[in-house]
C-alpha cells in the first residue's frame, strides 16, 4: 500500500490503532477455516465517524476493506483474500444501553456475546442467540453471519432479535434504520438485508437488539442410545409431536469419544449417540414437557436418561456440547465444520447419508446437529498437507450438500457462506436470484471494496 495512503489512514486512527508490522498482519490473516491471506494494513476504529473517513479513502483508491470481529468464523468470512485493510471492530465494544422495561439493548459490534448475556442476566433478561463461540464471538460477527446456536430451535436466530442498526456504507455515508420498538413497519426492513451479509454491504457500527425475560425454570436431560438411528428417530418423534424444546442437540460416537479424550466429562464412551435436550418455561410447563420427552426417548430405545438436577450438572452437560470443535481439532492439524440443514423430518435419513458418505471416503468425521431444526454439523478432522485426504474431503462435502439439496435443504443454517461455500451456491440459489443479489451489492458498493470474494 502506498505510503501516502497509509499516512492519510494513520491521521484518522493514530499510532495506537494502526498496525502494519508483519507479525501484526499475520494475526489477522485467518479464521477457523483453511484459507489464509495477509492484509496490507489493520485499523482499529472506535467510532462510525472514523469508519466513514476510512471508507471514503478506501473508495477513492479502490482498496479492499474486510470488517472483522473476533475472527471465530469457520467459513473464511473475515479473511482478507484481496489484501487491503482489515477493519478490526474489537475496540468498539461498549454496551451503550440496556432497557429491560422496553425490552431492548443497544450495543457496539465488538461486544462479546457472552459478556452481553452476563450483563443481561443481572436484570433477569437474556438475548437468545447463543452460538457455540458465544464466549468469544462478537455481536457484530454474529450479525454478519446471522448466527444461531442451540437455543435457536425455540427462540430463533440473530435476525429475529435485531430491531435496528447504524451502518457505514462504502461511500462513507452513515445510515440508520429500524428503531427501539418491537413493532415497526416503517420503510424497508433493511436490517434483514444486512444480517448474514458478511460485511459485503456495509460496516455495522451499532445494533439495537430485542431482549426477553429469562424463563422461570429449566430442565436438561441427556439421553443415551446404542443405535444412532434411534437417537435420530427420537428427534423426529419429539418435533413431530408438537413439543418445542429450547434445545435438542445430537452427538455421535466419534464426538462422544473426542470430547471425553479432551475433557473427561464422564460421557458414556460405548454409546452410539447422545441427545442433549433442554426445555424451559414455567415450572408446570417444563415438568409436563419433560415427562413427554422422556416417554419419547424410552419409546425409541434410550438405554439411559440422565437429568441435570443442579445448575452445575446442567453446565457440565452443556460443556460437552460447546467443546466439540476444540475436541475434534486436537486430533489432526485441521478441522472443517459444515452446517447443511434439512427439514427436521429428514434428520434420520440425513445422518445415515452423511455417515455413508464419510465412510466411503475413509474420513474421520464426527456428526453433531442442532437436530430439532435439522441443522447438521459434520466435523471433519483432516490434515491440509495430505493432498489425497483433502481431495476426499472436498468430494465428501460436495456429496453432503447434494444430499441436503435432495431433501429440500440448504447449504448453511448459521455459519454463512464466506469463501468455503461460494462454489456451491448454484445448488441452492438460481441464476436470476444470484443476479439480483449482485445488483444489490453493486448498488451499495459499486467498486466492490467491501469484503470482496465472500458470500455471493
Amino acid at each position: 500500500m502506498d505510503g501516502k495512503i497509509k499516512k492519510e489512514l494513520l491521521a484518522i486512527v493514530g499510532d495506537g490503532r494502526f498496525r502494519d508490522q508483519q507479525e501484526d498482519l499475520l494475526s489477522y490473516s485467518y479464521d477457523a477455516f483453511t484459507v489464509e491471506s495477509v492484509p496490507d494494513l489493520v485499523l482499529l476504529p472506535v467510532s462510525a465517524t472514523e469508519i466513514s473517513e476510512i471508507l471514503k479513502i478506501a473508495s477513492k483508491y479502490r482498496i479492499p476493506v474486510t470488517p472483522r470481529g473476533a475472527g471465530s468464523s469457520i467459513c473464511g468470512a473475515p479473511v482478507p483474500v484481496k489484501g487491503g485493510i482489515v477493519l478490526s471492530m474489537t475496540m468498539m465494544n461498549r454496551i451503550l444501553e440496556t432497557n429491560t422495561p422496553d425490552r431492548y439493548c443497544i450495543v457496539q459490534p465488538g461486544v462479546i456475546n457472552g459478556d452481553l448475556q452476563t450483563e443481561l442476566a443481572k436484570t433477569g433478561f437474556f438475548y437468545p442467540p447463543d452460538p457455540g463461540s458465544m464466549g468469544f464471538s462478537t455481536i457484530g460477527g454474529n450479525v454478519a453471519q446471522n448466527a444461531g446456536g442451540p437455543r435457536c430451535l425455540k427462540y430463533g436466530v440473530t435476525s429475529d432479535y435485531v430491531l435496528g442498526m447504524e451502518v457505514v456504507l462504502a461511500s462513507g455515508d452513515i445510515i440508520r434504520f429500524g428503531s427501539r420498538n418491537v413493532k415497526d413497519v416503517t420503510g424497508y426492513r433493511l436490517f434483514g438485508l444486512f444480517c448474514g451479509s458478511e460485511g459485503t454491504l456495509g460496516v455495522v457500527t451499532e445494533i439495537t437488539l430485542k431482549v426477553i425475560p429469562q424463563p422461570a425454570a429449566y430442565r436438561t436431560v441427556l439421553a443415551v442410545f446404542n443405535d444412532l438411528d434411534d437417537s435420530a428417530a427420537t428427534v423426529a418423534d419429539i418435533i413431530g409431536s408438537g413439543i418445542l424444546p429450547a434445545a435438542l442437540e445430537l452427538l455421535d460416537k466419534v464426538l462422544i469419544n473426542a470430547v471425553e479424550d479432551a475433557n473427561n466429562i464422564g460421557l458414556p464412551r460405548a454409546a452410539e449417540g447422545l441427545l442433549l435436550i433442554e426445555v424451559d418455561g414455567s415450572e408446570e410447563q417444563v415438568e409436563k414437557e419433560l415427562a413427554l420427552i422422556i416417554e419419547k426417548t424410552e419409546n425409541n430405545n434410550a438405554v439411559d436418561i440422565q437429568e441435570a438436577r443442579t445448575p452445575e450438572e446442567r453446565d457440565k452437560l452443556w460443556q460437552a456440547r460447546r467443546s466439540l470443535y476444540p475436541s475434534m481439532a486436537r486430533i489432526k492439524p485441521n478441522c472443517i465444520v459444515e452446517d447443511a440443514t434439512v427439514p427436521a423430518s429428514k434428520v434420520p435419513a440425513m445422518i445415515r447419508g452423511i455417515r455413508s458418505i464419510v465412510n466411503k471416503h475413509e474420513l474421520l468425521v464426527g456428526i453433531s446437529a442442532h437436530a430439532g431444526d435439522g441443522n447438521m454439523h459434520p466435523l471433519i478432522s483432516c490434515d491440509m498437507r495430505d493432498l489425497d485426504e483433502m481431495e476426499r474431503v472436498e468430494k465428501a462435502i460436495e456429496e453432503i450438500f447434494t444430499l441436503a439439496m435432495s431433501y429440500n435443504g440448504t447449504l448453511s443454517g448459521e455459519h454463512g457462506i464466506g469463501i468455503a461455500k461460494r462454489k456451491y451456491l448454484p445448488m441452492s440459489i438460481d441464476e436470476p436470484t444470484l443476479k439480483f443479489m449482485h445488483t444489490l451489492k453493486h448498488a451499495v458498493d459499486p467498486y466492490g471494496i467491501l469484503n470482496p470474494g465472500k458470500a455471493i
